[in-house]
């Protein structure tokens, strides 16, 4: 199956611009780092969001969701960087 990552890239920043404003509130952010060949989507927790324990909540209810609402072809969102369970 090959994939459109340019197309999903313009997908996947402008979920994250609508989700950016919530992560800012609580001194968050996400970054794209890349899209990989299977459709993964891979970010990177910023600020608060790499200690926070809501942080896999917001990265699949969050941007996940979001995302494939806009590019259903998108298999997972993964942070490199996910906080440690408590």
């Amino acid at each position: 199956m090959s994939i459109d990552k340019s197309a999903i890239e313009v997908k996947v920043l402008e979920s994250l611009a609508q989700l950016r404003p919530f992560l800012h509130e609580d001194g968050g952010d996400m970054e794209l780092v890349e899209i990989q060949d299977d459709a993964t989507v891979v970010v990177r927790l910023m600020g608060a969001c790499k200690d926070c324990s809501m942080s896999m909540m917001t990265l699949k209810a969050g941007l996940e969701e979001a995302v494939k609402k806009v590019a259903p072809e998108v298999k997972a969102v993964i942070a490199i960087n996910m906080p440690a369970e408590i």
